[in-house]
């Protein structure tokens, strides 16, 4: 067992412990479908939060490599941003580490945001990942993105930086409840889920991990970043 990979398995494990101290596990229709012996997907809500997705692919064994997306949205009354946590790893280097609070219809300005742009000020990248398009439409300028991440200490310092971050998020979306407007927050976060839709690595990474297509299309379309439907 490689060292990051034992780190990235002990995140995952406490990203479902911040889930289940501040949220209720739930069903959401058609998300068993995508759950196996390789494959997890799970979802929380709260008061606060419409929707807290852990997603992991374990693909150590066949592939050798571990992806991991998590994402958290706020409800439709509070304009607080959208957590985002993203990694893929080799037993011996990330490949990619992906972390931000995005902007929701309560803009880049947001208190929250600002917060994230603080706890991630002091953290340079040993290489920094150039964004497409896609991604500067809806990431903060202090997106944490990281590529080649080869040395322990790197790889726990994102790692650290994810998960207090995602208890803050916890401790700090309740107060923004009631301060967003229903129309402009559906819109944002349909926006964020648009632009996340136009990246073609993830369901290509999926793919070669040896899930299968037609899953994979499906599940990046309908579940890993599902629109709100305002019919």
């Amino acid at each position: 067992m490689s060292l990051i990979w034992n780190k990235l398995i002990e995140c995952q494990d406490e990203i479902i412990s911040i889930f289940d101290k501040n949220a209720t596990e739930y069903d959401e229709p058609g998300l068993a479908h995508y759950n196996n012996d390789t494959w997890v997907n799970r979802v929380w809500h709260n008061d606060h939060v419409r929707r807290a997705h852990i997603d992991v692919v374990d693909a150590r064994d066949s592939k050798g490599l571990w992806m991991m997306h998590v994402c958290v949205f706020p409800v439709l009354n509070n304009d607080g941003p959208i957590y985002g946590f993203d990694v893929i790893s080799g037993k011996s280097k990330m490949t990619g580490a992906f972390h931000d609070f995005s902007a929701s219809s309560g803009g880049e300005d947001h208190p929250m945001i600002q917060g994230y742009k603080e706890s991630v000020a002091n953290f340079i990248p040993s290489k920094q990942r150039e964004l497409p398009e896609w991604a500067t439409n809806i990431f903060t300028d202090k997106m944490l993105a990281a590529g080649n991440v080869k040395t322990e200490e790197e790889a726990v310092a994102i790692i650290e930086l994810a998960l207090d971050n995602l208890r803050a998020y916890f401790d700090e979306i309740g107060e923004f409840t009631g301060f967003g407007d229903r129309d402009l927050t559906i819109a944002s976060q349909n926006y964020y889920c648009h632009n996340q839709q136009q990246n073609p690595h993830t369901p290509r990474t999926m793919k070669s991990l040896g899930l299968n297509e037609e899953d994979v299309d499906k599940f990046c379309t309908n579940m890993l970043f599902p629109k709100i439907n305002t019919l």
